[in-house]
């Protein structure tokens, strides 16, 4: 028992610091290219964040933990709106800014909807990863186009400069420390289930959900800070529809997965009402200020609280 909290524990701090890094890398190599924030948070920064998700997924999936796979997506999904934006919220107001936020937003309302359509016959097969993972390339795909598309029109973001020596050694710390930090996570996680008899579903919901959404929430907070409000949503509109095409597309294609009820009962449906506040948030041009985030907060706390 100790020996898997131990695990459980250093795994999540390792992806703390290896998305870090790899978020922290992957920024300022795009940052060199003269990508815009909007697109750096929609995919360079969203889908390097998704990597501890990805690699848990798919590592719990070959080691016959389906709950922990599928559950740490659906959990991520939530505790990205919910937590990864209502903190930052109470920090800094959180306005919805960044040319193309709507039509992104509309693109994980509709990820969300077909994700679930995939989930409610209870499996998740090589032909749901197939049609997922076609998705995801398409939308990166669509980004770069639209990127490509505004620095033809003048519109693209002034490039910056940073060492080039420097961002490979971030993208590699990253890309090392990634798998391991997932290999200890999701051991630890099945550890503590088994001991506890709680199911690998609400551990992969709560536990490893929340420590796989740490770096969003780094990324996010520093993003707000920084007044860079463009990538802070960004980075969560757009790891979402990673974590759904990309993650449970490759992970399906990989091994099927089955779908635990409680999941399409409940879990999925609280999913659907987090990208809904997104959209509300995105199309009303609404500011998320202290009231806004600590509702979300609160929201966050009432759901695992029901899951416990």
């Amino acid at each position: 028992m100790i020996l898997s909290l131990t695990l459980l524990a250093a795994g999540l701090a390792l992806l703390i610091v290896s998305g870090d890094l790899l978020v922290r890398g992957a920024v300022q190599a795009a940052e060199n290219l003269g990508i815009s924030p909007l697109v750096i948070g929609l995919t360079v920064v969203s889908a390097g964040t998704s990597l501890p998700e990805l690699l848990i997924s798919v590592q719990a999936a070959l080691t016959g933990a389906p709950g922990i796979a599928i559950g740490n997506v659906v959990g991520s999904n939530i505790a990205n709106v919910l937590l990864v934006i209502g903190v930052p919220a109470m920090m800094v107001p959180i306005r919805p800014l960044g040319q193309g936020l709507r039509r992104n937003v509309t693109a994980m309302i509709a990820a969300t909807l077909v994700f679930m359509m995939l989930m409610s016959n209870g499996l998740l097969g090589r032909f749901e990863g197939l049609l997922l993972f076609a998705c995801i390339i398409a939308y990166v795909y669509w980004q770069f186009w639209m990127a490509r598309r505004a620095s033809r029109s003048g519109q693209a973001a002034a490039p910056h400069h940073h060492d080039t020596k420097r961002v490979a050694a971030y993208l590699i710390g990253g890309l090392i420390g990634l798998p391991i930090a997932a290999k200890l996570t999701v051991n630890g996680g099945i550890g503590v289930a088994e001991a506890f008899n709680v199911p690998d579903t609400i551990i992969g919901l709560t536990v490893i959900a929340v420590g796989t959404s740490l770096p969003e929430l780094a990324t996010t907070v520093m993003a707000a800070c920084r007044r860079s409000t463009a990538i802070a949503l960004g980075n969560v509109v757009g790891s979402n529809i990673f974590n759904i095409l990309g993650i449970m597309g490759l992970t399906a294609l990989i091994t099927p997965v089955a779908v635990d009820p409680h999941i399409i009962a409940m879990d999925m449906w609280v999913m659907l009402g987090a990208a809904i506040v997104v959209a509300i948030l995105a199309f009303g041009r609404l500011t998320a200020g202290k009231w806004a985030g600590a509702a979300m907060l609160a929201a966050y706390a009432t759901y695992i609280v029901a899951l416990i």
